[in-house]
């Protein structure tokens, strides 16, 4: 069997994620906060109250030289 497998997906999005202030699970929108050194963070936020559901960071790919 082949050990160098793949990764099916490279990351995962959320789309719904549970709102403190609704109390139900919300199609959530995503929000560039800061553009950081080590990837750029990310808010999810709700589009009914406007709550913070969650954040992320994400590391930008290495550039090619």
């Amino acid at each position: 069997m082949q050990q160098n497998r793949r990764p099916s997906f490279e990351r995962m999005e959320a789309t719904l994620l549970a709102c403190p202030q609704c109390k139900r699970a919300v199609k959530v929108r995503k929000r560039l906060l800061l553009v950081l050194p080590q990837g750029d963070k990310y808010l999810y936020v709700c589009p009914d109250c406007g709550s913070t559901c969650g954040e992320t960071i994400e590391t930008s790919p290495p550039l090619a030289r």
